[in-house]
């Protein structure tokens, strides 16, 4: 596989067995490169000058600082690249922090090596994987009393926006699949298509609605009213 192909990856943990983790389950995949890999917040800004870098895995409980200044430093610094919180840290302001500082995905930290593969390549493709039970706790911040169903259109706008950013019936299918917490992996199961269609819907979705992640997007569309 070309070197352009590949999802360079770098993990900051203090924890010596998920770097472990981590590097067994990257290790036989062509598209995927652990790079470097750092156990404090000192160290972890250091990666930030790896000349190839994709994707930044980051705790939050780091022993000599918070994983949120990291994330913070790598929005400022290294335009492009993703950042994917995996932490043990459930509570929704840990969660609104991060993605307030750059991050781009939000997982509570598991060790399901297949899982961490499409979260990483959806991550890279422009999605925005985070946990279910994060999105749903999220999704309470914002759910209105008000839900009687809105019959709608083969194609939805935003309030006030124009037909350029009008989602798709599919894009529009997918964006309330989103906002109930399921992967991309369960939508594709759930709507009878594959993950690489579903991705695409996801990342027309997120254009459209100008957001970049997942909390984003549940907002955004309650807002505009695309969801009851």
């Amino acid at each position: 596989m070309s070197e352009n192909h590949v999802i360079h990856v770098a993990v900051v943990d203090d924890d010596a067995r998920f770097i472990q983790f981590v590097l067994e389950a990257l290790a036989t995949e062509a598209d995927m490169q652990v790079v470097a890999s750092a156990p404090t917040l000192a160290a972890g800004r250091s990666l930030l000058e790896q000349p190839r870098l994709d994707v930044l895995v980051v705790d939050l409980g780091l022993p000599d600082g918070s994983g949120i200044e990291l994330i913070r430093d790598a929005s400022n610094r290294r335009a492009g690249l993703e950042v994917l919180v995996s932490t043990v840290l459930g509570d929704e302001q840990s969660v609104l922090r991060s993605f307030e500082a750059g991050a781009t995905g939000y997982l509570l930290k598991q060790h399901d090596a297949q899982r961490l593969r499409d979260d990483i390549r959806m991550l890279h493709m422009g999605g925005s994987p985070i946990s279910p039970l994060m999105a749903r706790k999220l999704l309470g911040r914002f759910q209105v009393r008000d839900e009687t169903p809105v019959l709608r259109e083969s194609a939805v706008s935003p309030k006030g926006g124009t037909d350029e950013a009008a989602l798709s019936a599919r894009e529009h299918e997918v964006l309330l699949y989103i906002t109930k917490g399921f992967t991309a992996e369960e939508i594709a199961g759930l709507m009878g298509l594959s993950h690489h269609t579903v991705q695409t819907y996801i990342r027309r979705t997120y254009r459209k609605l100008n957001v970049r992640s997942r909390v984003e997007a549940i907002f955004e569309a309650r807002v505009s009213g695309l969801i009851p």
